[in-house]
């Protein structure tokens, strides 16, 4: 499995950016997709999840600005982000599983900054 994340880049506070995490090799629909970020400090933290069938998840500190979806058929999760604070300065990493493992995108950075 292959993850390929894109769509970071530098956002004012307030704007929105929208994250996209493209799956190829042995895909599974099936499986959860998550999206994750380190900060400028280290620190890791899990954002958002999706099922197969589309429920969803959130980390309290995106709750109600953050949007978790996902299209089976092009295999893609997205993540998009609106009302963006400096606090959302992060690497975000794509994250799924397969046959037990884990996998993960190469990262895009989102910045946001005035």
């Amino acid at each position: 499995v292959q993850l390929q994340a894109s769509g970071g880049g530098l956002v004012q506070p307030g704007g929105s950016l929208r994250l996209s995490c493209a799956a190829s090799g042995s895909v599974d629909s099936g499986k959860v997709m998550r999206w994750f970020r380190q900060t400028p400090e280290k620190q890791f933290e899990f954002v958002a999840s999706i099922t197969g069938g589309g429920q969803t998840n959130y980390a309290d500190s995106v709750k109600g600005r953050f949007t978790i979806s996902r299209d089976n058929t092009k295999n893609t999760a997205y993540l998009q982000m609106n009302s963006l604070k400096p606090d959302d300065t992060a690497l975000y990493y794509c994250n799924t599983d397969h046959l037990g493992s884990p996998y993960w995108g190469q990262g895009t950075q989102v910045t946001v900054s005035s």
